[in-house]
Order: C-alpha cells, then sequence, then structure tokens
C-alpha cells in the first residue's frame, strides 16, 4: 500500500501506524501495561471462578449458586413473559426462579459447557442444560448467562434462556 502525501487526511491505515508509534514513545504506554497485565489477571481469575464452579455442578455438585453468587447479587432474567424478572440477592432469586423449577424437576440439571468468555470483571457463559421432569418428560433449555464479578463473585447476573420451556415446567 502507498501512503500520499498530498492527502490532508492520513488514511486510516497511515493514522493506525503514526499512533501505533506515539504510543511507543511516551512512558505512559509502559503504565498502562501494567494496567493491562492487572485486567489479564482478573481476568483469569474471573474465567477461573466460573468455569470451576460449572465444572463443580456439572460433576454433581449442588452448590453453584452458593459458590459463585455474591449475596447481594442482581439477577436479571430477560424476556417476556411470567418469568422475566429481576430478582435482588440469592436468597430471593433461590426462592422465585430457582425453586419453582428444580420442584418439578426429578434431578438436577446438569450443565454442558458450549462456550465461556471472560473479559476484566465480565464473564459470558454459553450452556445448555439437562434433565428429566417429575413426569418423565426431558426438560432441555439452551441459556446464556452474563457475569460481573466483583471479589471471585457474582454481583449482577443477566441471564437469557428459552422461557417458554421453563414456564412450561414451572405451570406443571
Amino acid at each position: 500500500m502507498r501512503f500520499s502525501r498530498s492527502s490532508s487526511a492520513p488514511s486510516p491505515w497511515r493514522a493506525a501506524w503514526l499512533l501505533s508509534a506515539a504510543l511507543a514513545l511516551f512512558p505512559a504506554h509502559a503504565a498502562s501495561q501494567v494496567s493491562g497485565d492487572t485486567e489479564q489477571v482478573q481476568t483469569q481469575r474471573n474465567r477461573d471462578a466460573v468455569g470451576q464452579a460449572f465444572a463443580a455442578w456439572s460433576a454433581g455438585g449442588q452448590t453453584f449458586f452458593d459458590d459463585i453468587l455474591a449475596p447481594d447479587v442482581v439477577w436479571t432474567i430477560k424476556g417476556s413473559g411470567p418469568s422475566a424478572a429481576v430478582h435482588r440477592g440469592k436468597l430471593n432469586l433461590i426462592e422465585h426462579a430457582v425453586k419453582p423449577l428444580s420442584a418439578r424437576l426429578a434431578g438436577p440439571i446438569r450443565p454442558t459447557v458450549r462456550n465461556l468468555w471472560a473479559e476484566g470483571e465480565h464473564v459470558i457463559i454459553h450452556w445448555d442444560g439437562e434433565t428429566t421432569t417429575k413426569e418423565g418428560k426431558p426438560y432441555r433449555n439452551s441459556y446464556v448467562w452474563i457475569f460481573r464479578m466483583r471479589d471471585g463473585r457474582a454481583a449482577e447476573v443477566t441471564a437469557f434462556l428459552d422461557l417458554v420451556a421453563y414456564d412450561e415446567v414451572v405451570r406443571r
């Protein structure tokens, strides 16, 4: 690619090159590198916390919500219908969203993690869950949960799932 000096505005490529060259010349860049290292540590720590909680759940553990949620978590179930809601506090979530579903299941939902992404304080997990209802019918759902972590615990969670499948089981 050839850069023209006659143009009054630099090409995007030239502007990017100039910016990267300027950043390399200033000590502030070194400070941002340290900050970047700290964010990488935070990212890995948060990714590990969520990944380990899901691994324990998948292996048969029954303490997932205690393992990963802050007591004052704000859990938002997105969508429309009777189960879409904002739950403030772990106990509220368990009482109004977890128990109504689990009371109608023959066994615990077993998660299968499809993807796990993390950056800084945010972790996104895509997972599938399945079990059988007390009537012997399958319950399968696919979830995407977005966590905002604080001190190794989820302070905020936004949950996306098939609410029709969830509500169908809860209404029985």
